[in-house]
């Protein structure tokens, strides 16, 4: 059988391909290296705020890097492995990817360079792991002093006080003996209100829900000795998929249509009563007459609480909090399957209402954190200052070591493995010079005081943060600059 061999392409040709694959490339890095650019001045306690208009013409103001790099729709590698540090791992990615540039015009092959930086990554956690202090989750100080550090470049800055000691706690507080190294924070539910002061931030042994009880007159707005049910199925008529009308033109039908409806309600309300239920939480159901003004009336008549519209995402902490089994039909619906709890009440809050479950039977290992704050920007910066707070101490149950802070890591780093670093604003050629010297006469947790403007001993000034957020900054960032230099075309599909 005869090969076919196609044509070798021309030098011309070949000369244009690699061309193309190094402009792509070059194009690539380029941006990377812009976005690390636009944030680099947002890090460290004395960073400047980014104003970003999205695309629906919504402004919003912040410093916050996990916030700046979402709202650029990037990647949240970092902000999903540890939850801080996610301006950071952007700079070192920047600031490796320009020196790339200069090795790939010098001709060094991306694959070379690429190995290079994998090997140099490995030796950075080396370094930052001897540079760790181990830590107890007994001792609350340095959780606290850990989770005040990833407050101090935010707007809610002045709020750490209450804050850190509230992270620590809420975190603590889910940790599972049989999993000690594991925390889901999303055991942790943060509801936000607006109204009062971020000093108004509480955690609450319970749930929230920030709605008010839906009723028809007369309803009950409390209940104690509640007994909870969590439902998935409407408590109206079921709904008919065939896309017809029905005409009825006689007053005697129409009645016995709507007492039929009225008699196919009333027997599950029934049937909700007999197990002795008087709270209901009703998920939120594609079907737009899921619970009908006519199911509420009988539910008042019934003294039954409801809570509808129920975010389908919130079912699986709401089960594990009251520590009961979400229903899905009627038939199933059994007095096993409820939870229990002292005290369920509707209370106003701000301009507002807010639903209140307190004194939860066997309850799950969850809480809940209700933040405050006089306005949305302040309300949004506290939850997402919070959420880092919280990503740091999940951090220390993770791997339970502490790493100075103010520069100290990464000069570190510098000294060992000849790589660049910026600082906080400060003198470049001096500050970096007696950083070098200091580290090079063992000084390991020297860094950069920028309240102070001077170099202390950074670990004794109780600037730390997780070893987790900088040996995960370090490794994400080296990936995501090897990823960028294995990319030389791109293909659109349309």
């Amino acid at each position: 059988m005869a090969a076919i061999s196609a044509p070798r392409p021309s030098k011309t040709e070949s000369y244009i391909d690699n061309k193309r694959k190094e402009d792509i490339r070059h194009a690539n890095i380029k941006a990377a290296c812009a976005v690390a650019d636009a944030i680099r001045t947002s890090l460290g306690p004395k960073g400047m705020d980014k104003m970003i208009s999205t695309a629906s013409g919504e402004v919003i103001i912040t410093n916050d890097g996990a916030t700046i790099v979402n709202k650029m729709e990037l990647s949240k590698s970092q902000d999903y492995a540890a939850g801080d540090g996610t301006t950071t791992v952007v700079i070192i990615a920047g600031s490796l990817l320009k020196q790339c540039l200069t090795l790939l015009s010098a001709g060094i092959h991306p694959t070379v360079i690429s190995d290079s930086l994998h090997k140099a990554s490995i030796k950075a956690v080396d370094v930052l792991t001897a540079m760790a202090v181990p830590l107890e989750l007994t001792d609350r100080d340095s959780l606290i002093k850990s989770a005040s550090t990833s407050f101090n470049s935010k707007v809610v800055s002045q709020y750490s006080s209450l804050l850190a000691p509230l992270a620590v706690d809420a975190v603590l507080s889910v940790v599972d003996p049989a999993k000690p190294d594991l925390v889901d924070l999303r055991d942790i539910k943060i509801v936000k209100k607006l109204g009062g002061t971020v000093d108004d931030t509480e955690m609450v042994k319970g749930m929230l829900f920030d709605k008010k009880v839906s009723r028809a007159s007369g309803g009950p707005t409390r209940f104690e000795n509640a007994k909870i049910a969590v439902i998935q199925f409407q408590i109206s008529p079921p709904n008919n998929d065939i896309e017809q009308s029905i005409v009825v033109s006689d007053y005697a039908q129409m009645d016995r249509i709507l007492k039929e409806e009225r008699n196919y309600i009333l027997g599950i309300i029934k049937k909700i009563k007999a197990t002795g239920c008087n709270v209901l939480l009703i998920q939120k159901s594609i079907l737009r007459d899921a619970v009908t003004d006519l199911s509420l009336h009988y539910l008042a008549k019934a003294k039954i609480l409801v809570i509808k519209d129920v975010e389908r995402d919130e079912s699986e902490f709401i089960t594990k909090t009251l520590n009961c089994l979400p229903i899905a039909n009627i038939e199933h619906f059994k007095e096993e399957k409820l939870g229990y709890a002292d005290l369920v009440e509707e209370v106003s809050l701000g301009d507002g209402k807010i639903v209140k479950i307190t004194g939860i039977k066997d309850m799950g290992r969850t809480t809940t954190v209700l933040v405050r704050g006089s306005n949305q920007l302040v309300l949004d910066e506290a939850e997402s200052s919070l959420h880092d707070a919280l990503c740091v101490v999940r951090c220390l149950v993770s791997k339970r070591f502490l790493i100075a802070g103010g520069g100290a890591p990464e000069i570190e780093l510098s000294r060992q493995l000849g790589a660049w670093s910026k600082n906080a604003g400060l003198n470049p050629i001096t500050i970096v010079t007696e950083l070098r010297n200091r580290h090079a006469q063992g000084e390991i947790n020297t860094g950069i005081n920028v309240r102070k403007g001077q170099i202390t001993n950074i670990l004794e000034e109780n600037v730390v943060q997780p070893l987790l957020v900088s040996t995960s900054a370090m490794t994400l960032a080296t990936e995501c600059v090897r990823m960028l230099l294995k990319i030389d075309d791109i293909v659109t599909v349309r």
